[in-house]
This record gives structure tokens, C-alpha cells and sequence, in this order.
């Protein structure tokens, strides 16, 4: 149970301090609602099952090889996971001082000027709303595409067909909803069996692909030093390309800021959850490419084998569809996972920003299911637009592709809104006895380190991934972005800028677990004007 004790030598008189995490929320201007059913190891399994990087990373090889070869995909993975520990850090100091299921939006309200407080909430709110609802449809993509390969892999005279993919789509995404809707009490325990069916598959298939390549392995030299340029852009511009792989396995990290009302002590476990998953994404993200590089007989073929890159290294290194085939249950499993706990995380994300009057049938999409335990509207919102990417699907795989491009630009944008606003104001409008703290140089090291990477790799993932341009290979995704971003601007100016007041946070003068608020009994956004001017610094 958290503790909220009064600042010693307050001039406001408060004599009685709420004690629970429920009056922590209510202080910060939401009701508890949901169960904090979740323990530090299961919310840690859920952030980490939508990560899955040594997954993700695997199964997008094809991408990024011909961008600087193993070389770059490597360490192009160590350098993009410093930078995102730089962002997620960042955030941290966020979490722990405001642990409320809006994140970015809501702490871009508290830390901006007045003036833009609302709006500059409001677009961000947004962003990461379609962010996270485009995001979702990613696993059911990963997942169809596995199931197909297997079919390639199994049956030579397949042809695939779009339909067949989008019926499998649809598929996992159904599962992934009815699990999500009839069995949210056992989400916990859900997602720490992904947690650890994740690490073991990571296991089990190092050793596996190892032992069955020996002694024909590729030189060390070769794996963490091959460099080759297919793509057609300069060497250098082709090696930064190829840190995109990277930022796109360790998306998703502010999961936990969108769970956040549903684990005790949030204030505490939250930032810790936020930076182990990144970090335990980079040591199994390194780990498993080395391995697989280490087993590859034909690079060539990985890159183009109409059975999947994934499957091909698998094949290569073991030589057997059959064993192949088991081997790849392990990442198909992870990724079925990974829509549950995606498709659960941007039903939290558009049931907060309702919650707060941001949504278009606000009232209707910030309602929880009594019976359920969730917010079901919201959550239906989110699958419907998860099938309908699909049947685009149909027409078009590029149009789809960037749209899922889109959601790691528009939730990498969200990540840096915040801590570029605090540095903008001097690094003064989060609360300094905030549980968790970046102190003097290091926190404006990490922010800077956040923000330029969030600015690299946004524009990189607009550029088309090889030379000649054509129809085909063309990188979409600044118009997906655009349509995102014309919603955004488009809604305040209809009606979010009469109607939307951002997050009500109730602001005194006494500590709240790491929230210092020090304006009394006044409901605001916006609200750290008050709090620089007076806060000890």
C-alpha cells in the first residue's frame, strides 16, 4: 500500500493523506477502475511479449541485411537499444512521478506552457492512439506470414493468395480479441507464460541451430564484421538504414505507462519495467542474431527465399522442414502473444484519452464493463480497425506495410513530446522528489541522446528502403503518418479545441509517491507554470 505523507514545514493544512494507489489516481483526476491484478514479473511479461525482440528482429532480417549485412544489423541493434534506453529513461522520470494509463498525452499536458497545454495534449493523445491501434495489426501480419511460410516450407506447389493471408489475420486477431474479452481476469498469468515461453524459445533454439550447424559455422570476423551494400543508397546512409531494424524490435516500451493503473506500487514498478524489457530485448536481440549469423550458408537466399527469413535460417542451420517447422512454433506462439497483449494496450491507450474527453463518442469508449472488468467498447474499437487494415491488405501489401511503418514513427514521436518539452523548461517541471530521477548531466545527456534518435530514425523510416525507387518499393509511410497526423490537427480545429480540457489534476501542496503538487485545491492542465515558480529546485 503506497504512503502519502505531507511535506514537512507545508503552510497547507491537510491533515488526512490518502494511503492507497487508488487515491493517488483519484488525486491525479481519474477514478480507479480497473483491478491491479497484475504483479511486477506478469506486467514485465507483457511489455516484454510485445517487444519480442529476438523475434521481430529475426523475422524482419530480410530488411535490414541488405543494408550493411550482418555487421549492421548487429550493431545497429546495440547502438538503436542505447537510444531507446535514453527515450525510456526519459519517460521513467514521467512514470514515476505521474502513473496514470494516459502517458504521453497526459504528461505533455502537465509540463507544457498554459497557452498549448490543451493542444499539444491533444495531438499527442492522437498520435499514440493511432499509433497503437495501427501497432496492433503488426503481430496479426507477423503471425499470418509465419503460418504461410510453414505452408511454402511444407507444400512446394503452394501458391499464396491474399485472401489466405487476410483469413488468417482476421483469425488471430479474433483469438486475440475473445481472450482479451472473456479472459481478462487470467491476463496476468497470460502474459508471464509469454515472458517465459519467449526466453525459452530464445534457448532452446540458440542451442538448437548451433548444434545442428556444427562444425560449419561462419567466421567471427564475417558476423560481426561483414558489411555489403545491396540497397542502392551510399554505404554510410545504407548502415543508418539499417539501425531501423532495431528501432523497430524495441517499439512499444510505454505499454507500461498504458497498463500502468493495473499493478500496485505503479510509481515504483513501472520505470523498472520499462527499462528491463529493453534491456532484456537487446541481450536476447544480440544473442540469437549472433547465433543465427553464426549457422547462415547462404545470406543471399535469406534475403529473398519466398519461404520467409526466419524459416530459411532455420533450414539452413538444421537442414529439416520437420525440425524447422518445430522450431518455428516457438517465435509463432510469441507473436499470437504479442497481439493479445498489443491489442489489450491500445484498448487501455484509447479508453484513457476518452477518459479525458479526447475521443470522438467519448462517453461510450471510456466506459468499463462491470461484469468484464475492461474497457469493452474500446477494445472492440481497436479490432475493428485492426480488420479493416487487413482489407487493405487485400489490395494493396505496400499501402498495409506503411501503415504499420507509421505506428514506430508516430509512437517514436510521442516518446520524445515530453522529455522535449521539460528540457525546452530548463529540466524544472517534473517534481524532484520523483521516485525515479536522471540527476544533473545525466538526465540532460539521456533527453538530448532520446530526442536526436526519435528525429534520426523518423526521418530514416521515411526513406524507401532500396534504389531505383518504383511503385512497388516505394515507402509509404509518410502518408500514413500524414492521414494520422491530419486526424490529429484536424479534430482539435473541429471540436477539440472548444471541447477538450486535457487531464484534471488536482494540484496541492503535499508529496503524492513522487508527485509533488503545489497548487492547492485547483483542478488543472497545464499546471507546471505554478509548479516551477514555486517548487525548490
Amino acid at each position: 500500500m503506497d504512503k502519502l505523507s505531507r511535506r514537512r514545514g507545508s503552510k497547507h493544512r491537510h491533515d488526512v493523506q490518502p494511503t492507497t494507489d487508488s487515491a493517488v489516481l483519484e488525486r491525479m483526476g481519474h477514478k480507479q477502475e480497473l483491478k491491479r491484478n497484475f504483479s511486477m514479473i506478469s506486467m514485465l511479461g507483457l511489455a516484454f511479449a510485445i517487444l519480442n525482440s529476438w523475434t521481430a528482429l529475426a523475422a524482419s532480417i530480410n530488411l535490414a541485411l541488405p543494408s550493411g549485412g550482418p555487421s549492421s544489423v548487429l550493431w545497429g541493434l546495440m547502438v538503436g537499444g542505447i537510444c531507446n534506453l535514453a527515450l525510456a529513461a526519459s519517460l521513467a522520470e514521467f512514470l514515476s512521478a505521474y502513473p496514470t494509463a494516459g502517458g504521453q498525452y497526459h504528461w505533455a499536458a502537465i509540463v507544457s506552457w498554459r497557452s498549448v497545454s490543451c493542444g499539444v495534449s491533444y495531438v499527442t493523445g492522437w498520435i499514440n492512439v493511432s499509433g497503437w491501434v495501427a501497432l496492433s495489426a503488426t503481430g496479426g501480419l507477423l503471425a499470418s506470414q509465419f503460418i504461410m511460410n510453414i505452408i511454402v516450407l511444407l507444400h512446394s506447389n503452394y501458391e499464396t493468395k491474399p485472401w489466405h493471408q487476410f483469413l488468417l489475420y482476421s483469425a488471430i486477431t479474433l483469438i486475440a480479441l475473445l481472450i482479451n474479452t472473456f479472459l481478462t481476469r487470467l491476463l496476468p498469468y497470460l502474459t508471464k507464460a509469454a515472458f517465459f515461453w519467449s526466453i525459452a524459445g530464445f534457448v532452446i533454439i540458440s542451442i538448437t541451430v548451433l548444434a545442428c550447424a556444427s562444425p560449419n559455422y561462419q567466421s567471427a570476423s564475417w558476423v560481426y564484421g561483414e558489411f555489403f551494400n545491396r540497397s542502392g543508397w551510399p554505404d554510410g546512409l545504407a548502415w543508418l538504414l539499417g539501425l531501423l531494424q532495431g528501432a523497430f524490435a524495441l517499439t512499444g516500451f510505454d505499454a507500461t505507462a498504458h497498463m500502468i493503473e493495473e499493478i500496485p506500487e505503479p510509481h515504483i514498478r513501472g520505470p523498472k519495467i520499462m527499462i528491463y524489457c529493453i534491456l532484456i530485448g537487446m541481450f536476447t536481440g544480440f544473442i540469437f542474431l549472433s547465433c543465427i549469423f553464426f549457422c547462415v550458408t547462404n545470406v543471399e537466399q535469406v534475403i529473398v527465399s519466398p519461404r520467409g527469413p526466419l524459416l530459411e535460417l532455420f533450414m539452413q542451420a538444421t537442414g529439416s522442414p520437420a525440425g524447422s517447422t518445430c522450431l518455428m512454433m516457438f517465435p509463432l506462439i510469441c507473436v499470437i502473444f504479442a497481439v493479445t497483449s498489443i491489442m489489450c494496450t491500445s484498448s487501455r491507450m484509447t479508453w484513457a484519452f476518452a477518459r479525458d474527453k479526447g475521443m470522438p463518442f467519448s462517453a461510450t469508449f471510456a466506459k468499463v464493463d462491470p461484469k468484464l472488468d475492461l474497457p469493452l467498447n474500446a477494445l472492440l474499437w481497436t479490432a475493428a480497425w485492426v480488420i479493416a487494415f487487413g482489407l487493405i491488405l487485400l489490395g494493396s501489401s505496400a499501402a498495409f506495410n506503411a501503415i504499420t511503418s507509421a505506428s514506430v514513427v508516430a509512437l517514436g514521436i510521442t516518446y520524445a513530446i515530453p522529455p522535449t518539452i521539460n528540457c525546452l523548461r530548463l529540466r524544472r517541471a517534473l517534481p524532484e522528489n520523483r521516485t525515479f530521477k536522471l540527476t544533473g548531466a545525466t538526465g540532460w545527456i539521456l533527453n538530448v541522446i532520446g530526442i536526436l534518435w526519435t528525429i534520426l530514425t523518423t526521418v530514416l523510416f521515411l526513406f524507401p528502403p532500396e534504389l531505383p525507387t518504383t511503385a512497388s518499393n516505394m515507402n509509404y509511410c509518410i502518408v500514413a503518418f500524414g492521414v494520422m497526423f491530419f486526424i490529429a490537427g484536424g479534430t482539435w480545429l473541429a471540436s477539440g479545441s472548444r471541447h477538450y480540457r486535457g487531464p484534471q489534476v488536482e494540484l496541492r501542496s503535499e508529496t503524492i509517491d513522487g508527485a509533488n503538487f503545489v497548487q492547492s485545491s485547483d483542478k488543472t492542465s497545464g499546471a507546471s507554470d505554478e509548479f516551477i515558480e514555486d517548487a525548490e529546485i
